[in-house]
């Protein structure tokens, strides 16, 4: 029993993570169709927020330092800017283009996002002290759980249940719903197309600085690379969940993190390393079983 429980937390804490970044990746292509590859970027530039070269630019300060009840909010604000800061100057002129061109118009923004970080940081990974406090254990049911793993699923949980009421119960998110749906439609019913876009960015940038808030606190290091494995699981939760559907998204990333968890402990020793390769079969499995995504939105229901 102790046992299970421990594989559920764990299971749950890396779900947790997919399910963030698989959140932010939709609420972009729902409103845009948009696939933003330089959200990975967006999570290591958050991060490296927290450091910045002192005067003599020989040192690095680490602002880690502040009350949390200023750096959360604050790492928080900078991921939201620039991530709305990104629509402004590079997708907003991609509007009309075909989602290929919008792609690799992400893809320019991350190189460019990772080559300002290394130009101030290299590309040495920086260790930092980010609330150690957090990998204490704490027993639950006879097993013990890394405190840090807590606090990851309950801050999911949290976000989940409050962007769900955003996007029920608010006009904003009504009509963030109504443009996910049917983006031409929305806007001749009165919507603000710019109001909309801008605030599901502001949204995924927020998304993508608590994951980098996350992963730097579990691992205690800052590396330019950090984001990228969590955005291309992310990107295939998406898919698997239904592009454009953020149910989908949330509940595929929660199975990719389940699954990797799973595997690591069912396979054999000597294929434990091999683990990401029984994933992705079992990805492939499913979408050749449903090719248009465990809960695929409407419109594209009626394109398939």
């Amino acid at each position: 029993m102790t046992a299970l429980l421990q594989i559920l937390f764990d299971a749950l804490s890396l779900g947790s993570l997919y399910a963030l970044g698989a959140l932010g990746i939709a609420l972009i292509f729902g409103v845009m169709r948009l696939v933003n590859f330089a959200h990975g970027d967006y999570i290591a530039f958050c991060v490296f927020a927290l450091l910045w070269p002192s005067i003599d630019a020989a040192a690095i300060v680490f602002a880690g330092n502040l009350p949390t009840i200023i750096l959360i909010p604050l790492i928080l604000a900078i991921g939201a800017g620039l991530s709305v800061l990104s629509e402004i100057l590079v997708f907003r002129r991609f509007r009309n283009a075909n989602p290929a061109t919008m792609m690799i118009a992400s893809f320019a923004l991350g190189y460019v996002l990772k080559n300002f970080l290394l130009m101030l940081f290299s590309s040495r990974p920086k260790s930092i002290d980010l609330w150690s406090n957090l990998s204490q254990q704490v027993e639950i049911a006879g097993a013990r759980i890394p405190l840090l793993q807590v606090i990851t699923i309950t801050i999911t949980i949290v976000i989940l249940i409050a962007l769900t009421a955003f996007l029920k119960r608010t006009r904003f998110g009504l009509e963030m719903r109504a443009a996910a749906e049917n983006f031409t439609m929305a806007r001749m019913l009165g919507v603000k197309a710019n109001r909309v876009i801008m605030l599901a960015f502001a949204i995924s940038g927020m998304l993508a600085a608590a994951i980098g808030l996350i992963l730097a606190t579990q691992s205690g290091t800052v590396d330019i690379q950090m984001g990228m494995s969590v955005m291309l699981v992310a990107f295939i939760a998406t898919v698997i969940g239904g592009l454009g559907s953020l149910p989908g998204a949330v509940i595929a990333g929660f199975l990719i993190g389940g699954a990797s968890v799973l595997m690591q402990v069912i396979l054999p020793l000597e294929a434990r390393p091999f683990r990401d390769a029984f994933v992705y079969g079992a990805v492939i499995a499913c979408l050749i079983w449903r090719p248009q995504g465990l809960l695929a939105p409407k419109s594209a229901k009626q394109r398939v």
